[in-house]
Order: structure tokens, then C-alpha cells, then sequence
């Protein structure tokens, strides 16, 4: 089966969020940008793959899709779909690797698997040879900013829409005070319920002994971006010392990025984003990648996508509900059960976008 694409449609949104989010390395969220990219085929068929950023970015990335790489999608015969990703990223290879050019590919790819799957009449977990199953998920607050009443009065309430694991953010400046969080946090909870913290990549390699002691004490599942993802070896030297494991992956944008984490970082949990490795494609490969090391693979971001992809690899680990609704401007918002997930039915990715929804968020670009 091949395709052709006949037309492309790229559209920007500012999303607000229902409150201001912080983390200790981007700051202050107050809305996130949703790039979306709907391709239609010759033959009618229409799919939707779309990327999203913290805010930041957006613009970029839109145009980028819309003038960049157009002229490599429309009118191109298209036979698998994972093969566009590929000759996208060598088009743009020497000004965009790694960088925006991984956010506008993934949403490209995103579209034409949502072309395919459809076409085949399958959602995506089926079309590419598993069962629909429920996925373990936890959730993934952007919380620095709370206080800690705030703090553990918000898990209380994920606890009770179903959740049964929870992350936090740490990376305050004076790192006892995420000490202190911590334990608040895990008496909260009790010692069995799973705790992971995430740092986004703040603190230096002593620092992140320390933490990893701490975090040792009150049974930590893992620490995530403990430090600077560009610093591999500190990586390695922190997973060799440390006994809790390491989490990374969002931050990580290419497939060699991804293999170094886990090959020379020794990364116990590797977490790519669809949105910005490459797609669904770009996923795959890490999913794949981390089956070879005997690793599971979870996700970071974009649940109303992964749970479908969890759903078709044979190494599902733990997918993030992330702090950014998507899912709530769809037409199939997730329903949390026991701790789990189920991906939608129907056939495509699993994502269909409610513009109505959407469309007082519409950015000109």
C-alpha cells in the first residue's frame, strides 16, 4: 500500500492551562503551544500528527512545517510509513538536527501513520500486530511552584481520579528543601505506592549523589534528569554510584542521543517523546533500542498518543500523564482505572482532535 499526498494544513495554538505551572529549568507555563499538521491523500483519506512545546517555540516549528518541508511532503508517493522521517531529516540534516527540526518531522510523522493505519482500517497497536491492553500509567506534575500543602493536597486529588504513582519536580535552590518535599510526599503516600522525582537536568554531579542518597532512603523508583543530558559521562558515573535508577529521554532528540543514554549512561529508564524524536517512527526505534539492553520503554508527554504505542511494543514500561491536557481537546479524553489506561479502538493513531474545542486558541503564523 502507498500513498500520495496531495495537500497539507499546518496550524499553531496557545493552549492556556488552567493554572501557572513551574519547573526549575523552564520556569513559569503559562499555556503550551500545540502545532498540529493534517495531511490529506490523494484519495481522500485524511490524518492528523501534531507536536507540542512548553510555551516556547511554536512559531518556529510551524513554519518550519509549512515552508521548509513542504515542498518533501506534497505529491511524493509515500509506500511505508516510516520511510518519510528519514528523508525529511537529511533534507534539513546540517541546520535542524536535533532541534526544531525533530518537533516539525515528528508531527509529519505523526500523519502519515495516522494515514496508514486508517487506510488499513486498524488502530495503531492492531496495524502493527498487538491486542488492545491497558497501560501502566502515573502522574506527572509540574509543581515546583506549590507550596508543599499545595504540593500533596494535588496528589491527594490525582490519587483519587485513579492514579496509584505519582512524580514530582525537584531542583529547588536549596536542595533540602526538595528533601523535605520528598518526605512529605512519600508519608503521604505510604512505602508501597510508586514515587519517582524529576530534576530537569539542575543540578551538578554532587548534588545528584546526594539526592540519589536521599532518594535511596525513601524508595524512589527513579530520578530523572538528575543533570545536563549533554553530560553522558557524568551519567555514567552518577548510575555506577548511584542505587536508585535514572530516568531521561525527553530532552533526548535523536536515535544516537537515545542509544548514548543508555549504552554509556547507563539509563535504566529510557522515556522518548513522539513529539520530538522523529514521531511515531522515531519511537519505535527507541522502543526497539531499549528492548535489545533487556530495558523497558516509557514515554514522556502526549498521553493520548503513547498509550496507543505502549499498547504496541513489546516492552511497555510506565507512560507519563503529563501536567499538558491534550487529551482534553479530543474526541477520546483518557479515563484512568486502577492505575492504567486503554488506548482508543478505532482505527488511526488514536488521536482525533476536537477543533471546536481548539478554535479561539488559533495562532496566526
Amino acid at each position: 500500500m502507498s500513498i500520495k499526498i496531495k495537500s497539507m494544513d499546518v496550524r499553531l495554538f496557545h493552549v492556556p492551562l488552567t493554572e501557572i505551572l513551574i519547573d526549575s529549568l523552564h520556569g513559569v507555563h503559562t499555556h503550551f503551544d500545540l502545532i498540529t499538521c493534517t495531511l490529506v491523500t490523494e484519495d481522500g483519506v485524511e490524518g492528523t500528527g501534531y507536536t507540542y512545546t512548553g510555551g516556547r517555540g511554536g512559531y518556529s516549528i510551524a513554519s518550519m512545517i509549512n515552508k521548509d518541508l513542504r515542498n518533501y511532503v506534497i505529491d511524493v508517493e509515500i509506500e511505508k510509513p516510516t520511510e518519510l522521517k528519514y528523508k525529511l531529516e537529511k533534507a534539513l540534516h546540517y541546520v535542524g538536527r536535533g532541534g526544531i527540526l525533530s518537533f516539525a518531522v515528528s508531527a509529519i510523522d505523526i500523519a502519515v501513520w495516522d494515514i496508514f493505519t486508517k487506510k488499513a482500517g486498524k488502530p495503531i497497536y492492531e496495524y502493527l500486530g498487538h491486542t488492545r491492553k491497558p497501560i501502566r500509567t502515573y502522574y506527572g506534575g509540574i509543581d515546583l511552584g506549590y507550596t508543599k500543602e499545595k504540593l500533596l493536597s494535588s496528589i491527594e486529588s490525582q490519587i483519587k481520579k485513579g492514579h496509584n504513582a505519582v512524580k514530582i519536580k525537584v531542583g529547588k535552590d536549596d536542595y533540602r528543601e526538595d528533601i523535605d518535599r520528598m518526605k512529605a510526599v512519600r508519608e503521604l503516600l505510604g512505602n508501597d505506592t510508586i514515587f519517582m522525582i524529576d530534576a530537569n537536568m539542575v543540578w551538578d554531579l554532587e548534588t545528584a549523589k546526594i539526592m540519589c542518597r536521599e532518594a535511596e532512603k525513601l524508595n524512589v523508583l527513579w530520578i530523572e534528569e538528575p543533570m545536563n543530558p549533554d553530560d553522558i559521562l557524568s551519567y555514567k558515573e552518577l548510575a555506577e554510584y548511584s542505587n536508585v535508577p535514572l530516568a531521561m529521554g525527553e530532552n533526548l532528540h535523536t536515535f544516537f542521543e537515545h542509544k548514548h543514554a543508555i549504552e554509556i549512561g547507563k539509563i535504566t529508564y529510557p522515556e522518548p517523546d513522539a513529539s520530538n524524536i522523529g514521531g511515531i517512527t522515531g519511537y519505535l526505534e527507541i522502543a526497539d533500542l531499549a528492548k535489545k539492553h533487556g530495558l523497558t520503554v516509557s514515554s514522556h508527554g502526549m498521553q493520548e498518543l503513547h498509550v496507543g504505542l505502549l499498547s504496541a511494543v513489546d516492552n511497555p514500561g510506565y507512560m507519563e500523564y503529563h501536567s499538558f491536557p491534550i487529551d482534553m481537546y479530543t474526541t477520546y479524553p483518557l479515563v484512568i482505572k486502577d492505575g492504567t489506561i486503554i488506548p482508543d479502538d478505532k482505527p488511526g493513531i488514536g488521536v482525533t482532535f476536537d477543533w471546536n474545542k481548539l478554535k479561539d486558541y488559533k495562532i496566526e503564523f
